[in-house]
């Protein structure tokens, strides 16, 4: 059986109607024009207003999506801080702290933190990275209480802020999924919160794939063509509104493109105490009812990765992206076994119930010296004083 809530069911009917130029679209589009306008009028702005944009003294890389909703972007940040630590790097994180009511000052934690006091994907971050995180909508102050606390800190990965365009950055990253620029319009006619000609702007386009590769582990998808990365063609009956190439920074050369799957490595209880491989687990759940839970940007994803991997479950319940789970919750459920993910499961570390278990998955990239590249490029940027 599987449960929906009304709001992922609507968040799921609208990315269906993104994905293609239809009649809800056609009667949206001219408030798309309007963000249309705006987003060129921002970008305008910021160009001329150059003391507006905060410069961090260290570097800075910026991981966001122009895709609106998840698209895997919390797996790359993972995987993009873990590099850096490899390669002699001590990073530091910030970002806005989607789900959570923070105050004027950012909050600052490393290791384990409260998902309620700083947001489920940082407190994700932090604890499979133990790199210390700063919280606050305004990157400036997420950056200053980052260095503050945290001197050691010689460069800062910004979950998400893509269009935060007060905060300047070295570096670009932007992860896109399966869908594409969908039908190529910004919202609400569309799922962009750029137009597709931004892709061209970044250094490095990151597409997740829905699954690995069919020829074998080692073999590297292909990375995505160029004409799946541009906007979709017009044709000269459907209307235009805004000329769409965009006086957006350039990067220094044509993007580089890569692609990320996510692979299901392990599963843990929720108190850490027994870890089983995917085997050891499948062997487990003989004769038992499982049912998997996912309060994730796209909670079918999950599911989807359970299939591939041979995990059964005979239920699933799929809720809205930082949707709470507590005891209450848990308690339920009627299934021997309860699924979820690691983003929810820092959420539920005082919980205390043997039958919920963690699925731990690991992001695999079809290059894997991708980070190495993309940080040397640091070293052949012209950087400003600092403020």
């Amino acid at each position: 059986m599987k449960t929906v809530s009304l709001q992922s069911a609507t968040a799921r009917w609208l990315h269906q109607q993104w994905q293609k130029r239809g009649l809800w679209a056609h009667l949206l589009w001219p408030v798309s024009c309007l963000a249309l306008v705006y987003v060129f009028a921002k970008r305008r702005w910021y160009q001329q207003a150059t003391k507006q944009v905060y410069r961090a003294p260290v570097p800075v890389v910026v991981v966001g999506n122009v895709y609106v909703g998840g698209v895997g972007k919390t797996p790359v940040v993972i995987a993009l801080v873990q590099q850096l630590v490899t390669l002699g790097w001590k990073p530091g994180v910030i970002s806005r702290g989607y789900g959570v009511k923070l105050g004027p000052a950012p909050r600052v934690g490393r290791g384990e933190l409260d998902a309620t006091r700083l947001g489920d994907e940082p407190a994700l971050i932090s604890e499979q990275t133990q790199a210390p995180v700063s919280v606050h909508p305004n990157r400036r102050l997420a950056c200053q209480a980052l260095l503050t606390a945290y001197p050691e800190v010689d460069i800062i990965v910004s979950d998400d802020g893509l269009q935060h365009l007060a905060l300047a950055r070295d570096l670009e990253i932007l992860v896109q999924d399966e869908r594409l620029s969908g039908n190529g319009w910004l919202l609400p006619a569309g799922p962009l919160r750029e137009p597709p000609s931004r892709l061209s702007t970044v250094d490095l386009v990151i597409t997740r794939q829905a699954t690995p590769p069919q020829h074998g582990a080692q073999q590297a998808p292909k990375p995505p063509t160029q004409p799946q990365l541009t906007e979709p063609n017009t044709s000269p009956q459907e209307p235009a509104c805004a000329p769409e190439r965009l006086p957006i920074r350039q990067a220094a050369s044509q993007p580089t493109k890569l692609s990320v799957w996510l692979q299901i490595t392990a599963v843990h209880s929720i108190d850490k105490k027994i870890n089983l491989s995917v085997y050891q687990f499948i062997q487990f759940q003989k004769n038992k009812k499982s049912c998997a839970i996912a309060a994730i940007g796209e909670p079918d994803r999950f599911f989807k990765s359970l299939d591939q991997s041979a995990i059964l479950y005979q239920d699933s319940i799929g809720l809205p992206d930082h949707h709470p789970l507590d005891l209450a919750f848990f308690n339920a459920q009627q299934a021997d076994l309860l699924l979820i993910t690691t983003k929810d499961a820092v959420k539920c570390r005082a919980l205390h119930d043997p039958r919920v278990w963690v699925i731990e998955t690991t992001a695999v990239f079809s290059d894997p010296l991708w980070a190495t590249a993309l940080t040397k490029q640091l070293t052949h940027r012209a950087r400003s004083q600092p403020e």
